[in-house]
């Protein structure tokens, strides 16, 4: 991508007002997905992918975390006997523990209930296709409805997942062989990083079907990604995945917002999901009242919200997955990227 068209994506991004602020004064500048009610859960389309996901998504690390494997079945079946349709995970997810977790709560059925995602490391072809049979392994799946690029946290990123050879011929051939229906990508470091992903995948010929990435209450004030991206997915029609709503409780260190207020701000914007952490059943039930409960913020909740949060956000002091290393499981682990790109971190 050249430096002029780069300059160009950001300058139409950054004259598109705050999404929250523009919907709670009732515009029509970011459209909310319309949502459908089943029991007592909400659904979202997912893009233009014609799936509908649950207004919240079960995020893969947390039910990693527990420390009887049985704690983890148990929270996972009761997030899907709830309605919660869109489980997270990753591969290197504890060493692929929460995949394994995962792929032993799904079945007896469970399966079937679930729209299932998980995320790669490997930039080369090699690495992402063997990384790719062991998700399907650990997960006891023959299809993986979303696979997403992990970590696209480097400038660079785009270039080698897209290069001769890369990440992409082997998620592009997983798909064609029926073992992927859908593409995506994440990453929490740098709007700027979003944005050259999505423009070298259009150079390619190539749209995502969605992509994840931090919105929350502090993002909204620092090197942000609803203010950048939130709009380009909008307008291109991909599914919007918010994660880190309270920053993995970063921000709720500050004192500045409450878990159901991070919560509220995240699905008041056009989000397809919000993946968060649930690490217990008490937690489950508190995000289960959240939806359940859910009514569009006022434009005076949400000037509230960003003003109580401004001073905390301005550095990005409680956002560290932006301004440090201690979130990038692939800066540590380089070997996770491919043999080619293994070496120092």
């Amino acid at each position: 991508m050249s430096r002029r068209s780069f300059l160009e994506v950001m300058a139409a991004t950054t004259a598109v007002p705050l999404a929250s602020s523009a919907w709670a004064a009732g515009t029509d500048t970011l459209e909310r997905p319309k949502e459908t009610v089943r029991g007592e859960m909400r659904y979202r389309p997912l893009g233009r992918t014609g799936e509908e996901v649950s207004l919240i998504g079960l995020g893969g690390h947390h039910i990693g975390r527990q420390k009887e494997e049985k704690d983890s079945i148990e929270i996972i079946r009761a997030a899907i006997d709830a309605g919660i349709n869109f489980m997270d995970n990753c591969w290197d997810y504890h060493d692929g523990g929460s995949e394994i977790r995962m792929g032993k709560a799904l079945r007896d059925g469970y399966r079937k209930k679930v729209f299932l995602m998980t995320k790669i490391d490997g930039r080369t072809k090699k690495a992402a296709a063997e990384q790719i049979d062991q998700c399907l392994r650990r997960l006891q799946t023959d299809v993986i409805d979303l696979l997403q690029h992990h970590e696209v946290i480097r400038l660079e990123d785009p270039d080698r997942i897209f290069a001769e050879g890369g990440a992409q011929e082997a998620v592009l051939a997983a798909q064609k062989a029926g073992k992927v229906r859908f593409i995506g990508f994440t990453g929490h470091k740098d709007p700027l990083v979003h944005l050259r992903m999505l423009e070298v995948a259009k150079e390619n010929g190539f749209r995502f079907d969605a992509v994840q990435m931090p919105l929350n209450v502090m993002d909204a004030h620092f090197r942000s990604f609803e203010h950048h991206v939130l709009p380009v997915l909008v307008k291109e029609g991909i599914g919007v995945l918010g994660m880190k709503a309270m920053g993995d409780s970063l921000i709720l260190a500050s004192k500045t917002a409450t878990p159901i207020e991070c919560l509220l701000y995240a699905m008041n914007l056009p989000t397809s999901t919000v993946i968060t952490g649930i690490d217990s059943l008490a937690i489950l039930k508190q995000d289960l009242d959240v939806v359940k409960t859910f009514r569009p913020l006022t434009q005076a909740q949400v000037a509230d919200l960003l003003a109580r949060t401004a001073q905390a956000a301005s550095r990005g002091k409680y956002e560290g997955f932006k301004t440090t290393n201690g979130f990038d499981g692939t800066a540590k682990n380089p070997s996770w990227l491919g043999e080619a790109d293994a070496g120092p971190g």
